[in-house]
């Protein structure tokens, strides 16, 4: 059983496109904790989420994560704006990088995330069949004291 899991997961990580490579590292990275202050920030801003979601709606929350992070934006850039004018200088808008970034998603991405999700699928399915209908006794039993 783990073996079968341990061969899907490295066909996945040898059929996957560079970006996947590096998010997943990304992920292993935070999820070791190898740079601890990303980590904590990380896992401290998703623990507030799942809080926040578990005592009011999903739209408030994202509604209220959405403002915070306008009014953090607004606030900065009339910061700098003021800064500018004091100082007389002509940075131009400060969040300029990031708006000259291309955020489209190519074609390939979608094919090869596609791809990755329809193996997944198909991983999910064959072993829900095979517990569901009792193909290893032991497993189904297992899964039937989980539920």
């Amino acid at each position: 059983m783990a073996d079968s899991s341990l061969r899907v997961e490295s066909s996945l990580l040898n059929n996957s496109s560079s970006f996947l490579r590096k998010v997943s590292l990304t992920a292993i990275q935070l999820i070791n904790w190898r740079e601890p202050k990303q980590s904590a920030a990380v896992f401290g801003l998703s623990l507030t989420v799942l809080i926040s979601v578990a005592s009011l709606s999903v739209i408030s929350v994202v509604s209220y994560l959405l403002l915070a992070c306008l009014c953090v934006t607004i606030t900065f850039r009339i910061y700098k704006s003021v800064i500018q004018a004091i100082q007389k200088s002509d940075e131009g808008h400060p969040f300029g990088f990031l708006l000259e970034k291309d955020i489209s998603i190519s074609p390939e991405a979608v094919r090869e995330l596609g791809d990755q999700c329809l193996i997944h699928l198909n991983h999910f399915t064959t072993r829900t069949r095979r517990l569901l209908l009792v193909e290893d006794l032991v497993d189904s039993l297992k899964v039937s004291v989980v539920l």
